[in-house]
């Protein structure tokens, strides 16, 4: 059964790719957003953002990346057309967006852990890591702010964590410790990887299970996580990409497949 309750697969599931069935899980993540600006980080979020306004959720802003909202859609490296132009965001505003709610961003955490803090900072001892990643960024504004979610394009023990080196983006439990607006408005709406789809509705908002791809099972999931798993007792298959959402993957926004080189089967 498809994750997505009343939804007919229109194509055969032999003919997807992994990185399609994450893409779709991942277009899943802004559904029912509405008018709001879509941030995702990394190619396949990317390509996902684009497909879910092209197809179900015709009213989410996208920009360049940099300083312009466009219209339309438009291939992974490739500038959109100037007369696509809708919007000017500059840096400042961003922040102005960030603060209102009015954003949804899916970044890609080096570590996570089952109440959803992530790092994206620093692996080891914070006062001397064995590895420099990132730096803070904005994850801590995204996570108290507006909806955040993930993607992790190698799921494993080494990003799944039983407690995060640091704190960049916060979790369900850091936020219910602080209170206030920060523990009611936490939204950390899904973790999408190469394996499966999880989200925070798990006891206590503890990281739970919500469908694993075709071809996956549980115990490889559960065996692919370093911390106790919220299992349901029934766990569907992530949905398939409808026919549409195939043809504007691959016709338009990633003619050239570099979805392929971000997700590993």
């Amino acid at each position: 059964m498809s994750v997505q309750e009343g939804v007919r697969p229109e194509v055969d599931a032999a003919t997807v790719s992994r990185a399609e069935i994450c893409i779709a899980a991942c277009a899943d993540a802004w559904r029912g957003d509405g008018e709001i600006l879509a941030s995702p980080m990394l190619t396949v979020p990317t390509i996902a953002a684009r497909t879910a306004r092209a197809t179900f959720e015709p009213d989410l802003l996208l920009s360049d990346g940099e300083s312009k909202l466009y219209t339309g859609t438009w291939a992974i490296g490739e500038t959109p057309p100037a007369d696509h132009i809708e919007g000017y965001v500059p840096f400042r505003r961003i922040f102005d967006i960030l603060w209102s709610g009015k954003r949804h961003v899916m970044m890609s955490p080096s570590q996570i852990d089952r109440f959803g803090n992530a790092n994206i900072s620093a692996l080891g001892d914070f006062a001397k890591p064995t590895r420099q990643l990132l730096g803070v960024r904005g994850a801590p504004g995204n996570t108290v702010n507006h909806p955040t979610s993930y993607w992790v394009p190698r799921h494993s023990a080494r990003v799944f964590v039983e407690r995060v080196d640091m704190v960049a983006g916060v979790g369900y439990d850091r936020a219910a410790a602080v209170g206030g607006d920060v523990a009611r408005d936490l939204d950390i709406r899904r973790v999408v990887t190469n394996l499966a789809v999880l989200d925070f509705g798990g006891p206590d908002h503890t990281a739970r299970l919500v469908s694993v791809h075709p071809g996956v099972t549980v115990d490889e999931v559960v065996g692919a996580t370093g911390f106790a798993l919220d299992v349901p007792a029934e766990v569907p298959e992530s949905r398939l990409p409808t026919a549409e959402e195939l043809r504007i993957i691959r016709e338009v926004v990633d003619p050239r497949g570099l979805r392929e080189k971000e997700v590993r089967a």
